[in-house]
């Protein structure tokens, strides 16, 4: 039965075995006597590695001292104040978690890094939303489509007033939960001056709901022209439904960029937490990959994912660089070959210089790149914000003037025209 060589690794058959070495009642088995010979000299070293500090020694070589009880180094912390942008608006950036003072929208970190735990708070808030919103949104619009039926059977049956009522008690959640970040989002950017889409949701639906409030509780206010066989035109579905498919829209966003945020660490986790350092004396010692540096030494041996990108200095291997090229077969890798963080190495040992480290790695170069393709927007989505930053105004300005013509020239009553031809053409 094949035994693992404590120094480098590798499965050692014992009939076979270049060399062995007796301790402590045991008898371990070497692939060559360069292991045999660093093993007898530290046994401790290779059974019990302990945690280590790492140094650069003269000529970049690498070095390990022991840590000392009370002034161990700690691995870098994530920053509480790291940068935040959003998704909606990625030219606004601030320290911490917050709201974007443009459009209204949670924050989320501008580098992934897999200490911090994913938080689909958010997408679970507005799914809730979503599932209420067409609970009640569904039986909002089939009694306001009823008026469709030959004969208006249900408003025969119950009454114009009974339906509309049904339909207020129905709507009044959607409108003021399920929609409650749209309209915070609209205040926002009314506030920051920095119309956009959540603009006009809020306008046009919070029109449609308030005049349909004021139809329902109002009517017999309403001019007699305005009110049909079936009493005043109440607007509470277009309300109802156009917040359900916007909080849809949020939902199926928030879930592509949650897919694409698990894809990112995904990538971060290929990655190993330690790496295994060669000291200048020939031992080694297993150190986190935060403290390894550039002319560092590192042992890879078989099985182990690669830690950073450097050259092949020892050793000979076979590398699975799928990850990279998408190529299953294995890549050999001999002296003065390349290596990248994050591929996996074969059944051979091999000792790497590292080059690349940290952020400066093929590996940490993908994550930036996927990152940053998540936060761009496509040509067409500028073109729309462009539009809708002349759009909403327009529209504003549109009912602003329907409800001064109206007051001026209409019809009496006036007052009642003018809101109705101001809020049609918000709602519109």
């Amino acid at each position: 039965m094949a035994e693992k060589d404590p120094v480098c690794g590798m499965m050692v058959e014992p009939a076979t075995a270049a060399g062995q070495h007796e301790y402590a009642g045991k008898i371990y088995y070497f692939c060559n006597i360069s292991c045999q010979h660093k093993f007898s000299a530290s046994p401790e070293t290779y059974l019990n590695p302990r945690p280590a500090m790492v140094q650069l020694g003269r000529g970049g070589n690498a070095h390990v001292s022991k840590r000392v009880a009370g002034h161990e180094p700690q691995p870098p912390t994530p920053n509480p104040q790291s940068p935040y942008t959003c998704p909606m608006d990625p030219e606004i950036v601030q320290s911490g978690p917050g709201i974007c003072p443009k459009c209204g929208m949670a924050l989320e970190p501008l580098t992934f890094s897999l200490d911090a735990p994913a938080d689909d708070s958010e997408l679970r808030d507005m799914t809730r939303r979503f599932w209420l919103g067409l609970a009640l949104s569904l039986p909002v619009f089939l009694l306001a489509m009823s008026e469709m039926l030959p004969g208006q059977p249900v408003h025969h049956a119950w009454g114009w007033r009974t339906v509309a009522f049904i339909q207020f008690l129905l709507a009044t959640p959607v409108v003021c939960w399920v929609g409650l970040p749209f309209f915070q989002r609209g205040w926002a950017s009314v506030k920051f001056r920095s119309p956009n889409m959540f603009t006009l949701i809020a306008l046009g639906t919070g029109a449609a709901y308030l005049y349909s409030v004021a139809a329902l509780l109002g009517a017999d206010y309403f001019p007699v022209s305005l009110r049909g066989h079936a009493g005043v035109a109440i607007y509470f579905e277009a309300a109802a439904v156009i917040i359900t498919l916007v909080a849809l829209g949020q939902v199926l966003e928030l879930r592509a960029r949650q897919q694409t945020s698990g894809a990112i660490r995904a990538l971060l986790g290929l990655t190993p937490k330690t790496a295994r350092v060669v000291r200048v004396d020939g031992s080694e010692a297993d150190v986190p990959l935060e403290y390894v540096q550039v002319g560092m030494n590192l042992r890879v041996r078989p099985g182990e994912k690669i830690p950073v990108d450097g050259r092949v200095t020892e050793g000979l291997s076979a590398v699975d660089e799928s990850m990279l090229t998408g190529e299953a077969m294995p890549v050999t890798k001999e002296k003065g070959g390349l290596v990248t963080g994050g591929t996996l190495n074969g059944t051979g040992s091999f000792v790497l210089k590292a080059e690349r480290v940290g952020s400066e790695t093929l590996l940490a170069g993908i994550v930036r790149l996927v990152s940053e393709a998540q936060r761009s927007r496509a040509p067409i989505q500028r073109l729309a914000d462009k539009v809708a930053g002349y759009f909403v105004p327009l529209v504003i300005l549109a009912a602003v003037i329907a409800f001064i013509l109206w007051s001026l020239f209409g019809p009496e009553p006036r007052l009642v025209y003018a809101l109705v031809a101001a809020v049609s053409a918000l709602i519109i």
